[in-house]
């Protein structure tokens, strides 16, 4: 990290005025500011009006892209100095219009907030080459809304607002004058009108007139709704649509019968005969059959009618009706891919390769088979004793997507509303390592669903069984950490028994640009312990009660995501993450399996460890063969502060402060010091801090993220507890190459 500053030192270092031309000035800083105390003016957004920004920084302090735009020369022949200057950024030079403009930009805007008699004026400070500049923003008394007046010269549409809209009106006597309210209150009856039947409506019919009141800080405000206007017809009422008739059509040059059941048509089509117009009802339209596999795009028309006749111009008194076809676009419904890749595993390489098939509409409903197979070699290095030093793993897996509820005693209402799916996957992994040969067959049945006018999701894992198989173990790894009695290890043996998980979960997530939120919640194991209470099932060696020969796991397990993103500008960010988890083993279980146990450290985590490598607590890894067993827990604590800002062409930088791990909530004689207590757990908190970079392509970021230890609560002396005073890069340093942000 101490090459990056230096170099960061040395670009600033550079002459920044270097391509500014004698009577130019390079704008250094600018600045709004606001005479007086306004609490409700907000300067970011204020900032956003500005005709002229000054060279961005990298993290709100350093100017490397103008930096790296200085270095190169004035030659633009030469190679060096284009790309210089491509990856740069150029000096941005002070233009006294711009600043006059944005002087009335914004004017206008705190207008626009009420504070009609505002004013705005632009001080300079020179310095060399280099200018700042300061807007002074003087806003004066607020304005507020005096008598507030409904004119609609439509006397059916009138009569319609005065039945449904009367309690939603937002323009309130005695509220702060704000034109923003009145453009929303112009969108919000422009939006009820179009959704109850008129199809021709805009909200360029509406339009405000406001009068200030002499002597007084009050705005009389009158809304007009005007009659309807076209090039063709002048001050007539507005006309009112029904759906007529709906019909579909094939969009396929090579098919004119569209590949899709007319039951699935009509269930993902909103626009129903006999109804009015909807604008909400073809837009839900849209939204279904742009979620369907089998779909490639979507067209809907309408064609206005008057009685029986097809029309171009408007007459009154009689019924207007539209006929709406739906025009269907369908993709070729089998695909087969191939996947190749490499492996590294703790430096064990390998290769990979996985064989797709996929029919998008395997029962002409849209739904989704997919069947994979997949393979994977990896030549181990370093076990000793073994015969065998290679590992290999085939699996298949099969799953059946329906783009709809699967299930009964649902409303056609709440099917109908939200955009779902129910999936169902069988897979079944082989895995055969020098150390053990395990086997795994997995079931589940699944929804997922979401309110296309909201920002939930919500899933439900109905029933998901995994049967866990080991049908051979070396005899070596038995004798050193199964069996013998000097270095048995309780959580490692658990996780190498044939073992039955039967869970069922549910989860929900929100997500709205500023607040992220993801929880869920699963059991296991309950229906299979009743049953087994039941019927008396019989019980292993270790006093578990088994079902078909094999031990069935109970536990419960929660677990909770929160985010929140605060934008400063378009390139800078900075985003706090706090993540906790618990999950707690019962019945006819006493440790939790290995796949439902928490681990920290890693790409996502606290980054100055390396993945499964921290916690619990202030346990220490000593055997590297099976530290991934007890470097795990039942509880996780996670909190992250990131601070993100756009560097320049695709690379995003990142500095970032992590804290957290995990703890056990049972004492196990493997992990001393791991088990989680109130009146020590946060002297247990391990700190990391550490700048990252990123790559983003739109559809995918790459991440590399360099982390150093800060507070390490697995210490043996003082210098290894606090690494931030005490650094040590062979030993605190940590390296993260990953695919997507970390929260």
């Amino acid at each position: 990290m101490s090459i990056y500053f230096v170099l960061a030192l040395l670009l600033t270092a550079c002459s920044t005025t270097k391509f500014v031309p004698d009577g130019s000035y390079l704008l250094n800083k600018v600045d709004v500011e606001v005479e007086g105390r306004y609490p409700d003016i907000n300067i970011g957004q204020m900032k956003s009006y500005l005709r002229q920004h000054a060279n961005s920084r990298w993290f709100s302090t350093l100017k490397i892209p103008l930096a790296t735009y200085s270095l190169s020369g004035r030659d633009t022949a030469k190679w060096i100095n284009r790309t210089l200057r491509s990856i740069g950024e150029a000096p941005v030079l002070y233009d006294s219009v711009h600043a006059a403009m944005s002087c009335d930009d914004l004017r206008r805007e705190l207008q626009n907030e009420g504070y009609l008699s505002a004013s705005v004026d632009v001080g300079t400070e020179i310095k060399g080459k280099k200018i700042n500049i300061y807007y002074r923003l003087r806003p004066g008394s607020a304005y507020y809304t005096g008598k507030v007046r409904y004119v609609i010269a439509d006397k059916e549409i009138g009569r319609l607002l005065e039945e449904n809209d009367v309690l939603a009106r937002r323009l309130k006597s005695g509220r702060k004058f704000n034109v923003l309210e009145l453009d929303n209150e112009r969108k919000r009856i422009t939006g009820f009108l179009v959704n109850n039947g008129y199809y021709k409506f805009n909200k360029e019919f509406i339009s405000f007139v406001a009068d200030t009141v002499a002597g007084r800080k009050q705005v009389d405000v009158t809304l007009l709704l005007h009659k309807f206007r076209t090039n063709s017809v002048k001050d007539s009422v507005h006309p009112r649509f029904i759906v007529r008739n709906i019909k579909f059509h094939s969009n396929d040059a090579a098919d004119s019968v569209i590949k899709l059941r007319h039951s699935v048509l009509e269930a993902n089509n909103f626009v129903t005969p006999g109804k009015y117009y909807s604008a909400l009802d073809l837009r839900k339209t849209y939204s279904h059959f742009g979620r369907l596999q089998a779909v490639k795009y979507t067209n809907v028309s309408f064609t206005e009618l008057i009685g029986n006749r097809y029309i171009n111009s408007m007459e009154e008194n009689v019924p207007h009706m539209l006929d709406c076809n739906i025009y269907i676009n369908t993709n070729k419904p089998g695909s087969i891919s191939f996947q190749p890749e490499g492996t590294n595993t703790a430096g064990d390489l390998g290769a990979a390769a996985s064989l797709t098939y996929q029919n998008r509409n395997l029962f002409h409903g849209s739904e989704l088979l997919s069947i994979e197979f997949r393979g994977a070699y990896e030549a181990i290095k370093g076990l000793e004793g073994y015969a065998n030093d290679n590992f290999e793993e085939f699996s298949v897996e099969t799953s059946l997507m329906f783009p709809r509820f699967i299930a009964p005693f649902l409303s056609r209402g709440f099917k109908r509303r939200n955009l779902a799916t129910s999936e169902v996957s069988v897979m079944y992994d082989l895995q055969n390592r020098p150390e053990y040969h395990r086997r795994v067959l997995s079931l589940a049945w699944r929804y997922k669903w979401n309110d296309a006018n909201h920002h939930d999701r919500y899933n439900v894992d109905l029933l998901a069984i995994n049967y866990v198989s080991m049908p051979w173990i070396s005899d070596k790894f038995k004798k050193d950490y199964l069996e013998d009695e000097t270095n048995y290890n309780a959580i490692l043996r658990y996780n190498y028994e044939d073992l039955l998980i039967m869970k069922t979960g549910f989860g929900f997530s929100y997500n709205n640009g500023r607040y992220a939120i993801k929880t869920n919640m699963e059991t296991a194991g309950n229906i299979l312990g009743l049953a087994a209470r039941m019927f008396n099932a019989p019980k292993n060696s270790l006093g578990q009660r088994e079902t078909f020969l094999v031990a069935f796991a109970q536990y419960v397990k929660g677990d909770v995501d929160f985010t929140r993103n605060i934008v400063f500008d378009y390139n800078n960010s900075l985003v706090f993450h706090f993540g906790f988890g618990i999950a707690w083993p019962y019945g006819n279980s006493n440790i939790l399996p290995f796949e439902k146990r928490y681990f920290s450290g890693g790409a996502n985590s606290v980054r100055g460890w390396g993945v499964r490598s921290l916690g619990p607590g202030k346990f220490r890894g000593t055997d590297g063969n099976i530290d991934f067993i007890n470097q795990t827990g039942d509880l996780k604590i996670d909190v992250n502060l990131e601070y993100r800002a756009h560097l320049f062409w695709k690379f995003n930088g990142a500095l970032f402060i992590d804290a957290g791990n995990i703890w056990t909530l049972r004492d196990y004689p493997d992990q001393p010091g791991g088990r989680f207590k109130f009146t020590s757990f946060y002297n247990q908190i391990a700190v990391a801090y550490g700048l990252g970079m990123r790559l983003n392509f739109d559809f995918f970021i790459l991440r590399f993220d360099m982390g150093m230890k800060a507070v390490d609560p697995a210490y043996t002396t003082k210098k290894e507890h606090y690494p931030i005073v005490n650094p040590k890069l062979s030993r605190d340093f940590a390296f993260h190459f990953a695919v997507g942000l970390p929260f």
